[in-house]
């Protein structure tokens, strides 16, 4: 496995190097048991996994070119994600103090700052911390420092502005309506898609029983079935030379 938290309030995750979260259970009394779920989503290793602290029902991970958040209860797919960087992301944690905010790190040395409340698309703030890949962030208690471990073993110390370090008006009750409203449309998706599968199953399903009734009718009523038919082209051929016979005499 790449990373590992075992820290979880509710239970210990895992992030493979094949792009996997699991969930596990310690209190597990045999080994089936100690897997609760598992959710794919990164095309490479995943290198940080962090629950939010506010809500820790939803957790973080990073890997491959993008962050992605998810719904504890939703294994399909995260339920939010960043842009695919160009560069490949490296770590990432949430802000202790603001529910709405996170922060990744990336191989070509920069910082980017991600302000859910302001906007999601593109990171609210990007530092170009250094000119070689940054390997780990780790944020102070109180939120208001960051520090950021390069490549060649350099520790570069930043302050955040208050706008980030302090918690905002109301900003609990957003991201607890943002994170319900992105769950509930990845179950209407996460549905959708099941139910497509099961009727491309049934439609199969069908195809294979017609298919066996085909290859299973009784010899013997293909036998009749092929006389009926010969006998029929025989009278048809027969009145024909009939007709043909009439014309002529007449």
């Amino acid at each position: 496995s790449s990373g590992i938290n075992a820290e979880w309030s509710l239970r210990p995750g895992i992030g493979t190097e094949q792009g996997t979260v699991l969930s596990c259970n310690r209190k597990a009394k045999s080994p089936a048991e100690r897997i609760v779920a598992s959710y794919t989503g990164h095309y490479g290793p995943i290198y940080a996994l962090q629950r939010n602290p506010f809500f820790p029902k939803h957790f973080l991970t990073v890997g491959d070119w993008t962050a992605r958040i998810w719904a504890e209860e939703i294994r399909e797919s995260s339920i939010m994600w960043t842009k695919f960087h160009k560069a490949y992301l490296t770590d990432g944690c949430w802000s202790p103090v603001r529910p709405g905010v996170f922060f990744t790190s990336r191989m070509d040395g920069c910082l980017d700052v991600w302000d859910y409340m302001f906007k999601q698309a593109d990171p609210t703030l990007s530092i170009q911390v250094c000119d070689e890949a940054l390997n780990c962030i780790r944020i102070q208690d109180a939120g208001g420092l960051i520090a950021c471990g390069s490549h060649s073993g350099n520790v570069t110390l930043l302050e955040l502005s208050s706008s980030l370090s302090q918690l905002q008006r109301n900003e609990k009750n957003s991201v607890t309506l943002m994170f319900e409203r992105e769950t509930k449309r990845e179950k209407i998706l996460e549905s959708r898609y099941r139910e497509m599968k099961m009727k491309e199953r049934t439609k199969s399903q069908m195809e294979e029983i017609n298919q066996n009734e085909e290859y299973d009718e009784n010899p013997n009523d293909l036998v009749e079935e092929a006389e009926k038919n010969f006998w029929f082209t025989i009278e048809q051929e027969r009145a024909g030379h009939e007709k043909k016979d009439r014309e002529m005499a007449e």
